[in-house]
């Protein structure tokens, strides 16, 4: 047996406390990480922020903001030593449930054309893509555009 199926899984909203374990993930994960306020300003902006702990650790994360009836999801993250274990799969699960909750009927997210991985992760769970952002992330040589994705719920 898998001694991750072992360990207690909980996803539980976001506190301004889980911010420092929170950044430890956002900056094992990417080149250009989000940064504390972008976190404290989220969840006191009221949007929905999501903490995905493994055994008492925090080991992803997650933030959505919904408006009228259109979810955004606008950071999902899963450290990467406790990636390609459906980990991902079950943080996306949630938000798109709580989108629905939320009465959105649409939920988009953007994208790096070079995260096959997220891609691929998208795709499975309904996404499609539809549109292209020209330069909307940074990259270590100027700018990465973002694809843009979309489900109906």
């Amino acid at each position: 047996m898998n001694a991750i199926l072992k360990l207690e899984h909980s996803i539980r909203r976001m506190r301004d406390a889980d911010i420092p374990a929170v950044l430890l993930v956002e900056k094992d994960s990417y080149e250009f990480p989000w940064s504390a306020g972008n976190f404290i300003d989220s969840i006191h902006a009221g949007y929905s922020a999501w903490v995905y702990e493994v055994g008492g650790e925090a080991i992803g994360h997650a933030v959505l903001m919904t408006a009228v009836d259109e979810g955004h999801l606008l950071n999902i993250t899963i450290a990467p030593a406790w990636r390609r274990q459906g980990l991902g799969r079950r943080l996306l699960e949630h938000i798109v449930d709580t989108a629905r909750e939320q009465q959105a009927r649409t939920l988009f997210l953007e994208v790096r054309p070079s995260n096959r991985a997220a891609i691929e992760l998208y795709e499975q769970a309904g996404f499609e893509a539809f549109a292209l952002r020209k330069g909307y992330y940074p990259a270590p040589a100027g700018r990465e555009d973002a694809l843009v994705m979309r489900i109906r719920l």
